[in-house]
């Protein structure tokens, strides 16, 4: 199995903070926000991990080379920025027809859990094991995406951006797949907004051809970086976890 972990945007509004650097190489409490998801990446299942890069791509290769705390380091170039699909398909080949967990480059997690996600991803055959996390404020969720799901965490729906989220569970960028995810890619509708192809919709793709998916509560706490609030929220979380 390997790690996919996206790192090619520029993160425009994070504004100043971005300008000369790409966003996932953004210093929060004296490391670069993407060491903490390659920290995650880094358990015994998981044989190799790729890197999607693109803006500012040789900042990040040239400060992690080939390797990162004894996992093999590669890269692929994301020349365009369409979107976490897109990055996903990009990496169609560098997987090599591996299953893979999926991990997005401006990620924070506060007492992660990827190693059990892998687990139960074996453990039950899934097709899509989608990271989430129970919170306090539901305002958040309509940042990522929400779930319906049933008594034994199998994923009925997901929903994109919710503003009238139906539960307390967020979604994150954190899934383990098979491999034949990539069957669904050309199926994935184009988000008729921002006119790229979402994330949740190509796991739909998969729950609606009756494929196993389900949930997996992932970490104690988590944040995405995309505002120059974040940074600070990002912060205040690492700090209160210490």
């Amino acid at each position: 199995m390997k790690a996919l972990i996206l790192a090619g945007g520029r993160g425009k509004r994070l504004k100043e903070h971005s300008q000369h650097t790409n966003k996932c190489m953004v210093e929060i409490g004296g490391r670069n926000v993407i060491n903490f998801s390659l920290d995650c990446a880094c358990h015994d299942s998981i044989d190799e991990v790729v890197l999607i890069v693109g803006y500012r791509a040789e900042e990040i290769i040239n400060t992690f080379g080939i390797s990162y705390k004894g996992k093999r380091i590669s890269y692929v170039i994301q020349r365009e920025q369409k979107g976490l699909v897109h990055a996903i398909e990009c990496a169609k080949e560098a997987l090599d027809g591996h299953d893979f967990m999926l991990l997005l480059g401006d990620e924070i997690y506060t007492e992660p859990r990827h190693d059990q996600l892998i687990k139960k991803f074996k453990d039950e055959s899934l097709f899509v094991a989608c990271g989430m996390t129970k919170v306090e404020d539901r305002n958040l969720i309509s940042n990522t995406y929400s779930a319906l799901f049933d008594e034994d965490d199998t994923i009925q729906r997901l929903i994109e951006k919710p503003n009238n989220p139906p539960n307390d569970m967020m979604g994150t960028g954190s899934c383990a797949f098979k491999n034949e995810i990539f069957d669904y890619i050309d199926a994935t509708p184009v988000h008729h907004l921002r006119e790229e192809k979402e994330l949740p919709d190509l796991i739909q793709c998969v729950i609606d051809d009756g494929k196993p998916v389900k949930l997996f509560n992932i970490s104690k706490q988590y944040i995405n970086i995309n505002m120059i609030d974040d940074l600070e929220g990002a912060y205040e979380m690492i700090e209160s976890s210490n």
